[in-house]
């Protein structure tokens, strides 16, 4: 319960809070409720929030993030008064609750925007592991009035990676920024000058349906394969600028195929949907690195487009190399999914599924009328995507 009707001049002191009952009963002694062994120890802990502190930043419009608090730790009241505030509940509920607050005035006094997603995502992230303030705070690419920056502990380690290694593998469902952290890291780069050009490329497989001829010249027939890194480019370049960068060669979107007999040097080259390639082309690609250049690969390997019985490049590398210097993997999951909450209860429903199928068909969707021949006579696609 969180209330804001102490009234005026009371001090916010504890015994305006919800205590013992200490009532007399019929008999003028104080009635006490048996103790129970079992019940975890109840504390109360005063914070005082810095006069500066702007409350409306840090509880949101209408007090939305003092909801998204109660919603951390149901067990744990919360009472504020100005900037007064004072916790009661289990200690180990109040303790956790109170460096969730710390980090949230941190992440205020930074500049960002809290909202009840931010507040779940800095509860999220185990204080041990890093300091939610340094995580959510750190700024990637400031760009049309926007920051881009990692939003889950998950997102933080492979934005980590792709500086501290010269190939990285982003491994994890949609939603998770695989693509968007990555094109932002090398917009970034372009901008400091580590790199002179930005290289995005996907392999050109349809996303189980045929799509046929497709009319046009030949950038117009790529360009429904690529449009997905467009998008992306878009939230992070001026769209005056882009047609300028892609005209200079700075920047260069093209099919996987495209890549076959290149050298990449000075170059920021990012592989998208991984998943669509075989042992083959992922070999290709990877050889493709030249001096000063670094490779981020992404993809879901829940989401194989590839015709039935050929293996995925992006399964069969982590075994090829891992161990190996310079070469990080890093999986995200569904708590680092930044869409709809939707999303994320959608990939743990699958990934359930798949857990629980039959041998050989785990983490395949089955389609219905999947082997038919089409009217063209050529076998229908058996790729799934979920």
């Amino acid at each position: 319960m969180t209330r804001h009707d102490q009234p005026e001049g009371h001090p916010l002191e504890p015994d305006h809070f919800p205590g013992p009952d200490t009532r007399s009963g019929p008999d003028d002694r104080p009635a006490t409720a048996t103790p129970d062994d079992t019940a975890p120890q109840r504390t109360t802990v005063r914070l005082a929030l810095p006069e500066d502190l702007d409350l409306v930043a840090l509880f949101g419009p209408a007090e939305v993030n003092l909801g998204a608090l109660e919603q951390l730790a149901p067990d744990v009241d919360v009472h504020v008064r100005g900037h007064d505030m004072a916790l009661t509940g289990p200690e180990d509920a109040v303790s956790a609750l109170v460096g969730t607050i710390g980090e949230l005035k941190r992440l205020v006094a930074s500049g960002a925007i809290i909202d009840p997603d931010t507040v779940a995502r800095v509860g999220a992230i185990d204080p041990e592991a890093a300091s939610a303030s340094d995580v959510l705070g750190a700024s990637i690419l400031s760009t049309r009035g926007r920051t881009v920056r990692p939003k889950t502990f998950g997102q933080h380690e492979y934005v980590r990676a792709i500086r501290s290694h010269t190939i990285t593998f982003g491994l994890g469902p949609a939603g998770t920024g695989k693509t968007y952290l990555a094109m932002a890291m090398a917009v970034n780069a372009l901008q400091r000058r580590e790199v002179s050009r930005i290289v995005l490329t996907r392999p050109a497989v349809e996303a189980g349906e045929r799509l046929g001829f497709l009319p046009g010249t030949l950038n117009e027939k790529i360009d429904p394969y690529v449009r997905p890194l467009y998008d992306a480019l878009h939230d992070m370049i001026e769209p005056e600028r882009i047609p300028r960068l892609i005209e200079s060669g700075t920047i260069e979107v093209a099919p996987l195929a495209y890549m076959r007999g290149r050298t990449l040097n000075d170059a920021f080259v990012i592989l998208d949907e991984a998943q669509n390639t075989t042992a083959e082309q992922m070999k290709m690609f990877l050889t493709r690195l030249g001096f000063g250049s670094k490779m981020v690969v992404t993809g879901d390997t829940s989401q194989v487009d590839l015709p039935t019985g050929t293996a995925s490049g992006l399964r069969i590398v982590q075994g090829i190399l891992e161990g190996v210097d310079d070469i990080a993997f890093c999986t995200l999951t569904s708590k680092d999914v930044v869409r709809h909450s939707l999303v994320s209860a959608i990939v743990d429903a699958y990934d359930l599924w798949s857990a629980t199928e039959q041998p050989g068909t785990a983490g395949r969707p089955r389609h219905v009328g999947a082997g038919r021949r089409p009217a063209s006579g050529r076998p229908g696609s058996t790729g799934a995507r979920a």
